[in-house]
This record gives structure tokens, C-alpha cells and sequence, in this order.
């Protein structure tokens, strides 16, 4: 099968398997995710897919981190406060430590290795959260008390900790040098790094666009081509680069206001054809005979997970004011794992550790056990645990 025939193929089924499934009141990417399964089971993919997928995935990304900075005030940010700031950290940190222990003991993992499987099974995916809380903030779900907006602020930041943390337990289990005063460091600066230019860029995009007449179409192209620089940039330096194309969107709207709603309106159109793509692409990272391999073992660790991350939501938000359906509803929020998963299952495989192909098994496990899980749940339960706001 061709790239090409594979692009169009994934678009035209990708669309038609998502209006079928919406047909079932499901969410209508659990569709694209299946295409992807069926293709990757059923042909055999071109050599070129991929380096071709890596910026697809990234592209996508971009698009739907910039549209939801777009969406972000101040004013939201800052009702947001503390609970966002909790829910980066708390909910991925005891998920990855739990798991830690678990596949130490369940799968007799060594403890740099069962760190690296837990912390990279612990990032929540932003593929499948960041567009189920812009659809319900263009709703008026949850505006009250920002709840779609504290979940974006928090999944943004937690994928940085989940790979941080994953980094350093791979570099522990590969070389044997325990480098934690460095992982403890290197959170904020990650964090800083990805940041500041994203902040820089959203300002200079500011005055350009409020000084000169710049024309719609020029000012996406801009728009998207220096974030993608700044991913590019980002993975160089190995910086939270996606909070920083978030931060673009956030700067716009807020020195910015009519750019950055015309623009928000075309992303929104481009992401239609983007997200296709996107989870696809998701869908034909997972091989099933693979998954099948951890078996009932990895069930059970993933969802012991998913337990100590629910717990992990309830302590960050308990000083919230938050009411119980919305802490509830950040649980449910925080369930889904794709795209970190997606990108690093094989990195332990890659680097020649013995159990890479168990660990490989597990991120495809977690796939396509959770994701299904968190979007049949912000389906059915994000209008009903959220208030809508009737202004």
C-alpha cells in the first residue's frame, strides 16, 4: 500500500467509520481509532509511514493545543489556580509510583524498569482529552468554576512530568546512573524552556497582527509554522514545547482578542481533517497480537493504575471549589492514554532492555483498554456531571 492510497484511505474511512459509530452515541474518533487497527491488521504499511506519522502526530497536536490556547482567558487561568497547578503533578506522580511497585512485584520488573513502564503508562493523552474539554467549553459545561479549563492547564503539564520521570528511570535502567536531583531540576526547567517562547512568540504574533493588515490564510500559515518550529526547537532541547504552543494561543486572545477568535474558528476547521489523521495514525500504532501478550497480568496493573490516578484527581481537587460531579467528572477526564503512550511503548524495546517487548505490550494494552473507556465516559457523563452555563 502506497503512502498516498494510505492518506486518502485513513480520510475517507476514518470520516465514514466515525459518523457510524456517533450513530451508536459514541464518540465518533473511537471509529478513526478502529480504521487504524483494521489497516495496520490487515496491510502492510509502507516504510516511509513512519517518519511521515511522527509529524503528522505532532502537527495535530499543535493544532488542537493552539486552539485551546486560544480558548483560554486570563481570567479563566487564573479561577483555575491551584487546581490546575495540583492536577499536573498529583494524579501522574502517584499513578507512576503505584505502578512502579506493582510491576516490580507483578511482573518482577527491577525498579528503574517498573519505573519507566508506570511513568510512561501515568501521561494522560491530550489527543483524546484536549478536544472532548474544548467541545464542551464551546458548550458551556463546566464555565462556572472552569473545569474543562482546569483539566487542559493540568494534562498539558502532566505529560512533561510522565516523560521526565520516564527519562530518568530509562536512563537508570540503561546505564545504571541514578540521577534524581537532576529529574527534580529539570521539571521546571522543561517546564521554563517550553514556556518563555511560547509566551515570547504569542506576543510578537500579538503585535504584528494588531500593527499590520495581515490577511486570514497568512495569518494561519504564520501561525502554524512558527509553532511547529517551536516543537521542532522544543524536542531538541527536550522542553514542555506543547504548553508553549499553548501559551501562543493564550497570549493571542488575550493582547490579540479578534485575531485570535477568527483564527481559533479556521483551526477548528482544519482540526476536522487533522484529528482523522491523528487517531488513525493512533489506531495503527496498536498491534493486537502484541497486547495480547500482557494478558490478564496487565489488565489488572493498568487498572490498579487508574485507581490510584482517580485518587490522585480527588486529593488535587479537594481544596477546590469544585463540587463532587465535577471532581467526579475530572476523574473521568484524566482516564484516557493514547499519544505518550503511543510514541514511547517501544522505546525500552529500542534500547535492548529484556522486557521491551512486555513494556511494548502494556502501552499497546493501556491503549486500547483506556482510551475507549475515557471517551465513552466524557460522552455520556460530561454533560451530565457539568453545569451548563445559560448566559
Amino acid at each position: 500500500m502506497s503512502l498516498g492510497f494510505l492518506f486518502f484511505a485513513a480520510l475517507f474511512f476514518g470520516l465514514y467509520a466515525s459518523k457510524f459509530v456517533s450513530l451508536l452515541k459514541l464518540p465518533g474518533v473511537l471509529g478513526m481509532v478502529f480504521v487504524g487497527i483494521f489497516i495496520g491488521t490487515m496491510f502492510e504499511l509502507p516504510a516511509s509511514l513512519n517518519e511521515s506519522s511522527g509529524f503528522i502526530k505532532s502537527l495535530a497536536l499543535t493544532i488542537i493545543l493552539l486552539k485551546a490556547g486560544l480558548g483560554i482567558s486570563v481570567d479563566q487561568l487564573r479561577r483555575a489556580g491551584l487546581s490546575a497547578i495540583l492536577m499536573a503533578f498529583v494524579p501522574c506522580i502517584l499513578e507512576g509510583l503505584a505502578l512502579t511497585v506493582i510491576f516490580h512485584h507483578l511482573f518482577g520488573f527491577d525498579y528503574a524498569v517498573a519505573g519507566l513502564t508506570g511513568f510512561m503508562l501515568a501521561a494522560v493523552s491530550p489527543a483524546v482529552v484536549v478536544p472532548s474539554m474544548l467541545d464542551l467549553k464551546s458548550k458551556g459545561y463546566g464555565e462556572k468554576r472552569e473545569v474543562p479549563t482546569i483539566v487542559l492547564a493540568g494534562a498539558s503539564v502532566d505529560d512533561v512530568i510522565a516523560i521526565t520521570l520516564f527519562s530518568v528511570c530509562m536512563g537508570m535502567a540503561t546505564t545504571g546512573d541514578i540521577a534524581i536531583n537532576q529529574a527534580l531540576i529539570s521539571i521546571p526547567v522543561s517546564i521554563l524552556v517550553g514556556l518563555i517562547p511560547g509566551l515570547i512568540l504569542g506576543g510578537i504574533l500579538a503585535f504584528v497582527f494588531n500593527r499590520y493588515r495581515v490577511p486570514m490564510i497568512e495569518k494561519v500559515l504564520l501561525l502554524l509554522t512558527l509553532s511547529t518550529l517551536l516543537v521542532e526547537v522544543g524536542h531538541y532541547l527536550e522542553s514542555a514545547a506543547l504548553l508553549g504552543v499553548m501559551a501562543v494561543g493564550f497570549i493571542l486572545l488575550d493582547r490579540a482578542e479578534r485575531s485570535a477568535i477568527e483564527l481559533s474558528t479556521l483551526l477548528g476547521h482544519i482540526w476536522f481533517f487533522a484529528q482523522i489523521a491523528l487517531f488513525v495514525l493512533i489506531g495503527l500504532s496498536v498491534d493486537m497480537d502484541i497486547a495480547l501478550n500482557s494478558g490478564v497480568k496487565g489488565i489488572m496493573a493498568i487498572t490498579a493504575g487508574l485507581v490510584f490516578r482517580s485518587i490522585g484527581v480527588l486529593i488535587a481537587t479537594q481544596f477546590s471549589a469544585l463540587n463532587i460531579k465535577e471532581r467526579l467528572f475530572c476523574v473521568i477526564a484524566y482516564l484516557p492514554k493514547a499519544t505518550v503512550q503511543a510514541a514511547l511503548g517501544g522505546a525500552a524495546l529500542a534500547a535492548g532492555l529484556p522486557d521491551g517487548e512486555t513494556i511494548l505490550a502494556l502501552a499497546v494494552l493501556a491503549i486500547i483498554f483506556t482510551a475507549p473507556i475515557g471517551l465513552i465516559g466524557l460522552n455520556l457523563f460530561g454533560t451530565k456531571l457539568l453545569a451548563k452555563n445559560e448566559h
